[in-house]
């Protein structure tokens, strides 16, 4: 402990984890650990260098990365053979069920338990078809890979998504792709993965001011194609309505979009028809509800909501409301609001073609466990939406 100690006056700008990793790398180099030798406990280690939790995941993760350690769900890590200074020891009975160099490992009868390695999905919620969809498409892609899907949910939570990347991380997830919640500001756990050169992509929108590797879909295409289709039925007072944060760029993008489309058309924007200050919930005070008053002064002759459960809601708004989709208002939705099960086609609705972004980041993810070396430079795709026609957007009535 003295000589960490040594080197973190020696060098204070340098993060606590890597000169933990380096500390372990110049013992297994010099064989004062031994190969196949078992390695600290994290408690251990939070002990003897007083760091967090975290630091020493972190310090850890990347030493099995590396090929210096290697771990045993349920029993530990231990020192691996490929830098080790007494790789020719005799092994004691109990490395019998060890890892080999190539990494399989076998189980105590003496067959061969699965190589297969993890990929971490981590989600806001899973309760809705875009979730499903997502999932269906990574895992589709990770068929014949030699990869298995884990998913936490992070509830939405700043606190929680941190909780669940380190877990998963911890759990031996060799990638991570990630959905971050809705924010304003990244969470910092994300900023520590590209430290750390740690595999990783994220899903559906992306950081400003923080480069990553990501799969989006078109936001302001997609919300210029809702403008146009209400546009060409004759409507001019179009709302777009958000109950997520201003600052999400998914959010600011489709913002952005809608209010470029207008500019095209020389139509002036009108700031009252871009409703973001509320939350959908479930209330006995419907009346009371920004939206509610706003449909029923008929404030604007067509909506834009920016997700499925927001859509779905206003729906139901309109019933209460005693008025009906398309004669009285139109709707379009973002994302499918339909199962595969059924023909239902009610909504008009942006398709953002959740299994193909999927499918991308899997392969993104891939790329970057494949080509480590080659996957410095953030690379973002984009996969087109599509509009939908459906049952819930009209021809705007003549008034009479």
């Amino acid at each position: 402990m003295s000589r960490i100690r040594e080197s973190i006056k020696r060098d204070e700008r340098q993060p606590l984890y890597l000169q933990i990793q380096e500390h372990f790398k110049q013992m297994i180099l010099s064989g004062e650990l031994e190969v196949n030798s078992k390695f600290p406990t994290e408690k251990q280690l939070m002990e003897q260098f007083k760091v967090s939790r975290m630091t020493v995941s972190n310090a850890l993760t990347q030493l099995a990365k590396d090929g210096w350690i290697y771990r045993i769900p349920g029993r530990g890590s231990f020192v691996s053979s490929e830098y080790g200074g007494n790789s020719d020891k005799n092994l004691d009975n109990d490395s019998k069920n060890h890892p080999s160099a190539s990494g399989k490992q076998t189980t105590e009868s003496g067959r061969p338990s699965s190589t297969r390695k993890m990929i971490g999905l981590v989600l806001p919620f899973l309760e809705d078809f875009f979730a499903i969809r997502l999932i269906r498409g990574i895992q589709t892609a990770l068929e014949d890979t030699g990869y298995y899907l884990s998913i936490v949910l992070s509830h939405n939570n700043q606190e929680r998504e941190k909780e669940a990347i380190q877990e998963l991380i911890h759990n031996g997830a060799a990638g991570l792709i990630i959905f971050p919640i809705d924010a304003e500001t990244y969470n910092e756990e994300i900023l520590i993965l590209k430290m750390n050169k740690f595999p990783f992509v994220l899903v559906d929108r992306f950081l400003p001011g923080f480069e990553t590797h990501c799969v989006c879909s078109d936001n302001m295409v997609s919300a210029q194609l809702a403008v146009n289709h209400l546009w060409e039925l004759g409507h001019r007072d179009i709302a777009i309505c958000s109950d997520i944060s201003l600052g999400t760029m998914t959010v600011d993008e489709r913002i952005r979009g809608y209010m470029e489309a207008l500019k095209q058309k020389g139509s002036m924007i009108n700031p009252a028809l871009i409703v973001t200050d509320f939350q959908v919930n479930d209330t006995n005070l419907i009346e009371k509800h920004p939206l509610y008053l706003f449909m029923k002064n008929r404030t604007a002759t067509a909506y834009i909501t920016l997700n499925m459960k927001l859509g779905l809601f206003m729906a139901g708004l309109v019933k209460h409301l005693g008025m009906k989709v398309p004669n009285d208002l139109s709707l379009i939705t973002y994302d499918n609001p339909y199962s595969e099960l059924t023909d239902d086609r009610t909504f008009t609705h942006i398709d953002q073609h959740e299994q193909e972004i999927g499918s991308k980041s899997v392969e993104l993810l891939l790329q970057q466990l494949d080509n480590k070396e080659k996957m410095n430079e953030p690379i973002k795709w984009i996969v087109k939406s599509a509009l939908v026609e459906g049952e819930s957007t009209g021809r705007l009535a003549a008034k009479v």
